[in-house]
């Protein structure tokens, strides 16, 4: 039992950009790398199996929140953890819940202690604080357990978002106090990642950088971007927290985002991605490929029977055509949703890895720039 392990191999000469492996119990990952949102223990519409053979999936999320609602913590202790529940062996990184209490503004009240909530489900009300929060993370049994911060929305003015920072701070290390004083639990590593906060004030965000580095974690997350704000100041702040954050552990900007995000972001030197879209964008129609975005409802896709995408590497991708999952989607037909779902996160699975083998190349940026143009455009 290691904890997990992060080795630099190459970083671009024109950029910030960088290829490395991420070494947990469950599995090596090559980064760059994008997480699919498995929020309650099921990426949407896919198994297992497809995420692992057509998706190449290697490091899914699952939310604290939710899975402490439902199925429970007894039942995820009685199934030995979420990887032998769900039936998947490869990591697993959760979110904390922070961000998904915080988005119940209506039905939550926040103090030094915590956060008192309701239930989506039922209305029952629940606490969630730095302690139990890592306690809830043990049982569910992720190798990458995420700090219990709060996450400002945007805009947010000074004061609230330096409040809202230094509480942020005094929580982090309450976890950190917690995580260290509680075993592993199903006889594999975890590894506890904090949360850079500061909304989109340079000085709050160094600081809250400078508090993260201090503590000398197995890796470090950028949380409260990608909430709003424009996309120049995502990348301005991205670049900021990177400058600070340590080189030699894994950085993770929190719920980005498009394609073109994630390779601007890698190219100032993010090396893990999460985010909802490809696959409720999937579910919406919207198709991202190597050559642009297609919207399948149009009608111009009706009696297009070339396959979805040739240019990645995709067996559902090179199979259906254009023309099939239209119908499929029109017809509200379920294998639509899946076929559209499998497609997206594959491509931004091949995405990153196509990031990674530029910059091992040496011709990242280069690439970067025409990528980012191309895959903007509306086909």
């Amino acid at each position: 039992m290691a904890s997990l392990q992060f080795e630099l191999q190459y970083i671009d000469t024109h950029s910030k950009a960088r290829a490395a492996k991420i070494i947990t119990d469950h599995g090596e990952i090559q980064t760059p790398i994008f997480m699919p949102v498995g929020t309650v223990g099921s990426v949407k519409t896919i198994t297992q199996q497809q995420l692992k053979t057509d998706v190449k999936a290697k490091i899914i999320l699952g939310n604290t929140y939710h899975l402490f609602l439902r199925p429970g913590l007894e039942t995820l202790e009685a199934a030995g953890g979420l990887h032998s529940f769900m039936g998947w062996g490869f990591p697993i990184l959760t979110d904390s819940g922070g961000y998904q209490v915080f988005s119940l503004a209506n039905n939550r009240k926040i103090n030094e202690e915590g956060v008192i909530f309701q239930s989506h489900i039922d209305g029952s009300k629940h606490l969630f604080t730095p302690e139990n929060v890592m306690d809830i993370q043990r049982v569910i049994g992720a190798d990458i357990v995420m700090a219990f911060d709060e996450c400002p929305p945007y805009p947010s003015d000074y004061v609230y978002a330096q409040k809202s920072m230094q509480l942020t701070h005094r929580w982090l290390d309450r976890c950190i106090h917690r995580f260290n004083e509680t075993p592993d639990k199903y006889g594999y590593t975890q590894n506890l990642f904090p949360i850079v906060q500061g909304s989109t004030y340079k000085d709050l965000r160094i600081a809250s950088s400078e508090f993260v580095a201090s503590k000398n974690s197995p890796g470090n997350a950028i949380g409260g971007l990608s909430v709003g704000e424009p996309v120049e100041m995502m990348y301005e702040f991205t670049a900021l927290c990177c400058e600070i954050l340590p080189s030699q552990k894994p950085r993770y900007l929190m719920g980005v985002g498009t394609p073109w995000n994630i390779l601007e972001c890698i190219a100032l030197g993010i090396d893990m991605f999460d985010c909802v879209m490809p696959t409720r964008n999937g579910r919406n129609a919207m198709l991202f490929t190597s050559k642009g975005v297609i919207n399948i409802d149009n009608k111009k896709w009706e009696r297009d029977f070339s396959v979805l995408d040739d240019g990645i590497d995709c067996e559902v991708s090179n199979y259906y055509s254009k023309a099939y999952l239209r119908h499929l989607i029109k017809a509200k037909e379920m294998l639509g949703l899946t076929i559209a779902s499998i497609h997206n996160l594959a491509f931004y699975l091949w995405l990153v890895k196509q990031a990674r083998e530029h910059i091992v190349a040496g011709d990242f940026s280069q690439w970067k720039s025409e990528m980012v143009v191309r895959l903007q455009q509306r086909l």
